[in-house]
């Protein structure tokens, strides 16, 4: 009997933190789904499922974007970056390093969106003054810090790379 193909699921390939991954899907899977659900990086979270908390960011081709409003197929052939793979290069050890001085990762549910958004700040290599880092940040929200030692984080992690 001849086969159809499926045509609510889609074979993907890209790069996930360093690594081709290639995956049959369902057409409607969102990107940080298919993050956590196939491939088991559960460091981006879901929260409003809305593009508006930031808790599930992830960077598609060097981009930050929002996993909730992404769908995996969409990215088929291109390079994402999770916090998982961010901490494993190691590229962001000195603002990780700031963030836990400063306790500003309490309950830890928006920090790996606040820390992708702030990698991506850093990286532009802009400095920025406080009111700048909580522009750039505005899109990730917190529940928990009341938002002044992230900033103080962001901020120490400027200078520190800045520095000569």
């Amino acid at each position: 009997m001849l086969q159809m193909p499926n045509e609510d699921s889609a074979e993907i390939t890209l790069d996930v933190n360093g690594e081709t991954v290639t995956r049959t899907v369902p057409v409607r899977r969102h990107l940080v789904d298919f993050l956590r659900l196939d491939l088991g990086l559960t460091g981006s979270h879901l929260g409003c499922e809305h593009g508006v908390c930031g808790a599930c960011t992830v960077r598609v081709d060097g981009v930050v974007v929002r996993g909730c409003l992404i769908l995996a197929a969409q990215v088929d052939g291109a390079e994402v970056v999770t916090i998982e793979g961010l901490s494993r290069s190691g590229e962001f050890a000195v603002l990780q390093r700031e963030f836990e001085q400063r306790n500003a990762a309490q309950c830890g549910f928006c920090t790996p969106g606040m820390v992708l958004t702030a990698a991506e700040l850093l990286e532009s290599g802009v400095v920025l003054d406080r009111d700048g880092i909580r522009d750039h940040l505005s899109g990730n929200l917190c529940r928990c810090t009341g938002y002044q030692s992230i900033i103080d984080a962001v901020e120490a992690a400027s200078k520190a790379q800045s520095a000569p």
